[in-house]
């Protein structure tokens, strides 16, 4: 790994060695073999909480649906179903190089993603951590095993892809997750082998949970008092796993995910977009992130939403809470890759940094990043990609594109 000598004029400077922090502050002598950046301000990258690389695509045109959905399960069967039923190994490696190099500009230098494609299942996962890996993101992925096209059989396969990958990936940047895309999309049975595969591998699962009262109803409907309880009897939810959303979690039930160790990540933007509500009951846990369920990974506009939904449902959420669900992200990669991550660039942290002009420029959504280091690579430099590409993987998107859409067509 290079050595990188981040020069903070006024402010501190930066010394990385190894894909690690060795010496923050001012006054700190630049190695002679150190690669030099011109600093501005330093801060650590940010993390993506929950995410779909696969939606990458979406802003290149996208059709709306023939009859406009009425209601989230519209929502989901009318368009993101569709869309993710149509992915093939080009559309979906497009799809994720836009997406990951575009995050890398913003800021984000890690993704926690949750990936279904129904009809390309069996390799899908190495799609997308190829695209992390070439373009220098941290990625922590999984399959969202589901029933809800093929029955079990393909919930069977979900869940197979997750082993398969978990098992033989040896990507420096990557880790592998269990997932499940939601608990009234899946059968007891499936559910229980989740838990079994979470087990046998040692890792956690990664679900979406009551983003809508359909999810809920649907747990009632199997004898439970909502879908947390449900995935929990059927011992499917070990330490560390990701709840996507809990909008429709009680306060109660929240307290209990906290209890038992569990993530929520809210996804403001996302829920505002499918009208599911505000989660009102995150306010009671300590161990919330946040995500953008298949929104830019920009992760200042997603506090900035966050920040003016809060307000405008009567729960306006302080700065120190914000910042909180910001870290929770660090303390999420931190877990899954084994290394100190945080708000607050420290020795022995992860190299994983963005270096931004000024102050204004690291608060503003859409400004991009001066450079960007992760695990001690530099992959942005003067905003400029330099990992990849970038005219050729927008372009490669551009191509891609319409071919997605006409697949969807037959959906």
């Amino acid at each position: 790994m290079d050595v990188i000598f981040v020069d903070g004029g006024d402010g501190p400077s930066l010394h990385i060695e190894n894909g690690i922090i060795r010496s923050v502050g001012p006054g700190i002598t630049c190695p002679p073999e150190a690669i030099r950046l011109q600093g501005g301000v330093a801060r650590p990258g940010a993390v993506n909480a929950h995410t779909h690389l696969y939606s990458g695509l979406v802003p290149l045109g996208m059709p709306p649906p023939a009859e406009p959905p009425e209601d989230f399960v519209q929502i989901l069967q009318r368009v993101w179903w569709r869309l993710d039923r149509a992915l093939d190994a080009g559309s979906l490696s497009a799809a994720a190089h836009l997406y990951v190099a575009e995050a890398l500009l913003s800021g984000t230098t890690a993704l926690v993603d949750h990936h279904e494609s129904p009809a390309f299942i069996e390799g899908s996962l190495d799609i997308l951590a190829d695209a992390a890996e070439t373009l220098g993101c941290r990625l922590v992925t999984c399959y969202g095993a589901t029933d809800r096209n093929m029955g079990e059989m393909e919930g069977a396969r979900g869940l197979a892809e997750c082993a398969r990958f978990l098992k033989h990936n040896e990507r420096s940047l990557v880790r592998g997750m269990v997932g499940l895309h939601a608990s009234f999309t899946v059968t007891d049975d499936t559910v229980r082998a989740a838990g079994e595969l979470t087990r046998e591998l040692g890792v956690p699962l990664h679900v979406h949970v009551a983003e809508d009262l359909a999810d809920v109803h649907d747990a009632e409907a199997h004898g439970h008092d909502g879908p947390l309880e449900r995935l929990l009897s059927l011992g499917a939810l070990p330490p560390g796993s990701i709840l996507a959303h809990g909008v429709h979690l009680t306060e109660a039930q929240v307290e209990r995910a906290e209890q038992d160790e569990l993530w929520l990540v809210q996804n403001p933007r996302s829920n505002a977009g499918n009208r599911v509500g505000y989660p009102h009951a995150l306010r009671v846990s300590h161990r919330v992130a946040l995500g953008t369920d298949g929104y830019a990974a920009d992760m200042r506009a997603e506090g900035a939403a966050l920040e003016e939904q809060s307000r405008v449902n009567g729960q306006p959420i302080t700065a120190e809470r914000l910042a909180e669900r910001l870290d929770g992200g660090h303390r999420i990669v931190g877990e899954r890759f084994g290394q100190r991550f945080g708000s607050k660039l420290e020795p022995g942290m992860a190299a994983d940094v963005v270096v931004w002009d000024s102050d204004a420029d690291a608060e503003t959504p859409g400004t991009v990043a001066r450079h960007v280091i992760v695990a001690g690579r530099v992959v942005v430099e003067d905003g400029r990609l330099k990992s990849g590409d970038l005219a050729q993987i927008r372009a490669h998107a551009r191509d891609e594109a319409p071919r997605l859409w006409s697949r969807m067509e037959r959906y």
